[in-house]
């Protein structure tokens, strides 16, 4: 006998839900959650033909890897030695490589597939780096070594993931800084590099670290490294050192040149310049208002004009008063443009202003007057008397306050609304600054003994505050002292420029006259200064090591 039991109309709910959850977790695969993340690139498992093949005959080779992975850029990171014709195809399936060879192979021949940065897992991208697959179309394989380090010339750091490429005599002339090498590498975390499975002759070495994964040198804030003399390669090497540099652009060009929000002009440059001018040659009557502000590497100029009723501006560029470019800039004749008139302060981080200067006061544009009866300084609560003058030798863009400031005292600049205008006729909003006078406590003195190991040489000892910026630059050509009095407490290192022309700064190579950059040396020790304390070294400058 069967009974029928009705379910409930809440319970067939339920075993409605219950059974579309079975189904649809079994239905949707999800990437397993949490776990280590993974750091390891693919591994090769097995080569056909193998690695390393003696009398090669073979039309496609096949890789089989322990992991999925994807190519990034081949044609770009997989290159041929010696280039064939005919560039092979390379086909990815399931966790194989598979590499089609379209051309015939020369006899006796040593050739190896260099896949750069190309082999990378697919989830996490971990690359293959420097992975070569090797055969010979006759019975030896070239085996010489070449190895070596790249060395940043301005820091004295190795420099990792940088690109060193290896041309013949040949190759040097016609493919360097037009196409890709075919015999190259990349440094390792300790900017080693080693180049393997090459073949006597002579070679031309260079690096390059790059802005794009192009393997070419068209860029010239990429920085490069090179030999100044061919390398006859007998046998193995492993003391190639190379130093990074920013090679000096040779032809001047605007990196930049634009109208700012506020009406300024700036331009940019891909270079310093030496002592540079410019003159707007139209609209007439501009030039002879203009105010024109260059930066301390003079390499960027803004240029401001009261007048900017015109449409078109052209100008022209000077540096040392010899002509080297004209430009133009245009806007809409009634373009309106957004001014604030804002300011900053000659002060520390700690709005501590230097004992025995002036507070300097710092504006975002030049200005054309102001008004002392609106600005008022208070020595702790006292009202005070003060001196202020207009530095016309910085765009007009710096007043200068002075008073025989009082350490321990607290101070207040307060610049009512109006109290400066700017050269457009902007007035500024009310401006409180506070600040106290840096006590005897906040500074140090630093001594320093330098010994230099040839006194028939130029050598520049810089002093680099804790980002890495020179405070102050000495040139000596024997023993000497260097005494650095009142400098504000913090970490100092030094550097020495060997200043083999003598001009007093640091000059950089050039890969066309086949010239190496100034060396420089960095002292491996910061000198941590402590307030109030006197600091005394000896620095013994070692003799230049010499690249290749």
């Amino acid at each position: 006998m069967t009974l029928n039991k009705k379910v409930p109309f809440s319970g067939r709910i339920f075993l409605f839900f219950l059974i579309a959850l079975v189904v649809y977790s079994c239905a949707v695969q999800q990437r397993p959650q949490g776990g280590p993340k993974d750091h390891d690139p693919p591994k090769l498992l097995k080569a056909t033909p193998p690695n390393l093949t003696h009398n090669f005959t073979a039309k496609e080779i096949k890789l089989d890897f322990d992991e999925y992975f994807k190519l990034n850029n081949q044609y770009q990171e997989i290159t041929v030695f010696p280039a064939p014709d005919k560039n092979p195809d390379y086909k990815v399936r399931s966790k194989s490589l598979i590499i089609e060879l379209k051309d015939s192979l020369q006899k006796n021949t040593t050739y190896v597939i260099n896949f750069g940065k190309a082999i990378g897992d697919v989830n996490e991208n971990n690359v293959l780096k420097n992975f070569t697959y090797v055969f010979s179309s006759g019975n030896h394989i070239d085996s010489l070594t070449m190895a070596g380090t790249v060395t940043n010339n301005e820091t004295e750091q190795k420099e990792k993931d940088v690109t060193v490429m290896l041309f013949t005599l040949k190759q040097d002339s016609l493919l360097f800084g037009k196409k890709k090498p075919s015999l190259y590498t990349t440094t390792d975390s300790t900017g080693s590099f080693k180049i393997s499975n090459l073949k006597e002759g002579v070679y031309k070495i260079y690096a390059l670290k790059e802005k794009s994964p192009d393997k070419v040198y068209n860029n010239e804030d990429e920085l490069i490294a090179f030999s100044t003399h061919l390398i006859n390669f007998t046998h193995d090497t492993s003391t190639i050192n190379l130093k990074l540099f920013k090679q000096a652009p040779t032809k001047f060009r605007f990196v930049e040149k634009t109208f700012q929000n506020d009406g300024s002009m700036r331009f940019i440059f891909n270079k310093s310049l030496t002592r540079p001018s410019v003159k707007i040659l139209y609209p007439d009557g501009i030039d002879a208002q203009k105010i024109v502000d260059f930066n301390k590497t003079k390499d960027t100029v803004v240029i401001y004009s009261k007048n900017m009723d015109f449409d078109s501006i052209r100008f022209a560029f000077y540096d040392n008063n010899k002509p080297i470019d004209t430009t133009y800039l245009r806007k809409g004749r009634k373009e309106s443009f957004t001014r604030n008139l804002a300011f900053r302060y000659g002060t520390t981080q700690m709005s501590q202003l230097r004992s025995g200067t002036d507070l300097k006061v710092y504006a975002n544009m030049p200005i054309e007057a102001f008004d002392p009866s609106l600005m008022g300084l208070k020595e702790d609560s006292n009202l005070v008397k003060f001196t202020m003058t207009k530095d016309t030798g910085v765009a007009g863009k710096v007043l200068n306050i002075k008073y025989p400031w009082k350490q321990k005292a607290a101070y207040q600049l307060v610049l009512q609304e109006g109290a400066i205008t700017d050269i457009y006729g902007d007035k500024n909003k009310l401006q409180v600054k506070k600040f106290s006078i840096a006590t005897p406590e906040s500074y140090t003195n630093l001594s320093l003994k330098i010994n230099v190991p040839d006194t028939a040489r130029n050598y520049i000892v810089q002093l680099l505050n804790e980002q890495g910026d020179p405070i102050r630059s000495d040139v000596i050509k024997q023993k000497a002292t260097l005494t650095y009095r009142n400098i504000y407490v913090g970490k100092f290192r030094i550097r020495v420029v060997y200043d083999d022309n003598k001009n007093g700064k640091w000059d950089s190579g050039s890969i066309k006259e086949n010239r190496q950059p100034e060396n420089i040396w960095a002292y491996n020790k910061v000198f941590i200064l402590r307030p109030n304390w006197d600091t005394e070294e000896t620095v013994d400058v070692p003799r230049e090591i010499i690249s290749p």
